[in-house]
């Protein structure tokens, strides 16, 4: 059954044209409903910040690279170090002002044991600024 007029005469076949006018009332509604939420979700506060007289003082603490091999190798900013003179040199660089980072690079093979050890080590003599180094393009490769 076909929507049309009330007449039934000769044009019996069905209506090939589509009823826009729901569709556009829908998307007037909406409109509306948009033009009316959207200027409340753009609440903000005033607030009158101070302003800053000169530069800010941009001291950057020395970054500490400390690269861990798969055979237990430790190497301090590039210079390979034993395990006994690593503890001297984290108590040294805790007491720094301001403290250094430390950026442990370990092997994707190396044992989580040692990076546990030098992690509690470096808790131990001071250092709060512990930060893992790991290459984003090797993310999903395979050796």
């Amino acid at each position: 059954m076909a929507f049309g007029g009330f007449n039934r005469g000769a044009n019996e076949a069905p209506m090939a044209e589509i009823n826009m006018i729901p569709l556009i009332d829908v998307m007037l509604v909406l409109l509306v409903i948009f033009i009316i939420t959207a200027p409340l979700l753009t609440q903000s506060v005033k607030i009158d910040l101070p302003r800053a007289a000169s530069r800010p003082n941009l001291t950057r603490p020395e970054n500490i690279q400390l690269g861990i091999r798969e055979d237990r190798s430790l190497y301090w900013n590039g210079e390979p170090v034993e395990m006994a003179a690593l503890a001297r040199r984290m108590s040294g660089a805790a007491r720094l002002e301001p403290q250094p980072e430390l950026h442990i690079r370990a092997d994707a093979s190396a044992r989580y044991q040692v990076i546990a050890e030098i992690m509690a080590a470096a808790a131990r003599a001071g250092l709060t600024k512990i930060g893992f180094v790991s290459d984003p393009n090797a993310a999903g490769a395979t050796r």
